[in-house]
């Protein structure tokens, strides 16, 4: 680790999967990721799009979940088949309840060369998975519950998630 990265801290990211992956089960949801897929991730390419794939890692679906500060690592079942996955911890560009959509979307990761088996895709990867799109700006700006920056302009959904908080809609 360098010395900026000691000034810093070590990365939120994965200390926030794992608190709304307990928040997702604690309240009865299915915890989703959404990850973007290069050579570090090993998952079933036969069902990648995009370079991004989309994760059940709720513990009916998992045998063996280890949400890492580094990997998170699981065993699923694809196709009746099961699989070993790795995930690198900072190519989670999103986590999510399947049922409502509420969730924390992360930025790709940045110069990595798509899966091997993926043709590489003429646009850039999205912040968020395909078919769900992130309700408010960055999570760096978030509030504490029940606060709002006074200059927050609200969005234009019917209803717009708390200022400052993000969270995920299903489009279809």
């Amino acid at each position: 680790m360098n010395e900026a990265a000691t000034d810093q801290g070590s990365s939120t990211r994965p200390y926030l999967i794992r608190a709304l992956h307990d928040w997702c089960t604690d309240n009865g949801f299915t915890p989703y990721l959404a990850v973007f897929v290069d050579r570090s991730v090993q998952v079933p390419l036969e069902y990648v799009k995009n370079n991004e794939i989309v994760l059940n890692i709720g513990f009916e679906a998992t045998s063996g979940l280890k949400l890492g500060n580094e990997f998170i690592e699981f065993k699923a079942r694809f196709g009746g088949r099961a699989r070993e996955i790795v995930v690198p911890v900072d190519h989670v560009v999103a986590i999510y309840a399947r049922e409502n959509g509420q969730g924390m979307a992360f930025p790709a990761p940045a110069a990595t060369e798509p899966a091997e088996a993926q043709a590489p895709s003429p646009a850039p990867a999205s912040p968020a998975p395909q078919g769900l799109r992130l309700a408010t700006a960055e999570p760096e700006a978030a509030q504490p519950e029940g606060e709002s920056p006074e200059d927050a302009t609200p969005e234009p959904p019917p209803e717009p998630p708390a200022p400052g908080r993000p969270s995920l809609k299903r489009i279809k």
